[in-house]
């Protein structure tokens, strides 16, 4: 007999866009299969008008509150506020850079939103998105050698999303489709700067994915081998008979997340250069 899922509200206040805290309370939540947050996320808030107004929402629906707020005063308004309604509330910054004052003996500077300023890493991050969007699914193959990181495999083994989660962090990313019986480019075997790893996944997990995918469909295909397990399996070992030709890198993605992957073929990244 299956166990009731319960449910528990989960309060993200910042003083900036909130993505840190969205990552940690995820990443939190995700330890407790049986209990799903229900996420309410307050961004930007940075006046007492705008706390009022979030704590007016959380007395409706309490729960655990997580806040990175750089400024003193409103941190202390929502420990404040917290205790009074008795709720537990965190600021998830405070113990790190606590750590960092300690080690580097001099505060922070309490700069909200600094990790968003528009420096060279920013420019380069859009650059790279821009790169990875215009060499999505087999786009400009001749300029693979532009890339920093190449990402191969057959349908549906997440190429566009795990090189979109790469360009990111800055990383050019180009993806090239495997089609069974159909060479890969020349222009990719002969490129000499960028990283060549194939995604693969067994065909159960590519299979299950076609299935839920397959949305619409122009004339002549064919669903059935689309969706069809032997098929895949040959697809596959096309796959993997031209990495091991090219001496390309595997990655299975079957049971890993797009993070996971993309943090597999960083550390390849790192061992090859």
């Amino acid at each position: 007999m299956n166990k009731p899922q319960n449910f528990f509200h989960l309060h993200l206040v910042s003083d900036a866009t909130g993505e840190t805290l969205l990552a940690a309370g995820r990443a939190a939540a995700a330890q407790y299969k049986d209990a799903r947050a229900i996420e309410h996320i307050y961004p930007l808030i940075r006046t007492e008008k705008q706390l009022r107004k979030v704590f007016d929402d959380i007395e409706e629906e309490p729960g655990i509150i997580l806040y990175t707020v750089v400024d003193p005063d409103l941190a202390s308004q929502i420990d404040a506020r917290a205790a009074e309604m008795g709720l537990p509330a965190v600021s998830v910054l405070e113990p790190v850079l606590t750590v960092f004052q300690s080690y580097l003996g001099t505060p922070a500077g309490r700069r909200v939103g600094a990790q968003h300023v528009l420096d060279a890493n920013y420019f380069r991050r859009i650059d790279a998105l821009n790169f990875t969007m215009e060499h999505d699914d087999g786009q400009m193959v001749d300029d693979a050698n532009a890339a920093d990181i190449v990402l191969i495999g057959i349908s549906r083994t997440s190429k566009t999303p795990t090189s979109i989660y790469l360009a990111n962090r800055g990383i050019k990313t180009a993806n090239i489709p495997i089609v069974l019986g159909v060479p890969i480019p020349d222009s990719l075997v002969e490129a000499k700067n960028p990283l060549v790893v194939c995604l693969v996944a067994s065909a159960e997990r590519v299979s299950h994915v076609r299935q839920n995918r397959v949305l619409g469909t122009s004339n002549g295909f064919d669903i059935d081998s689309y969706v069809d397990r032997s098929v895949i399996g040959e697809e596959l070992a096309y796959a993997r008979q031209i990495c091991a030709r090219h001496n390309w890198p595997m990655i299975d993605v079957s049971r890993r997340s797009i993070e996971e992957t993309a943090a597999a073929i960083v550390a390849l990244r790192g061992k090859t250069r």
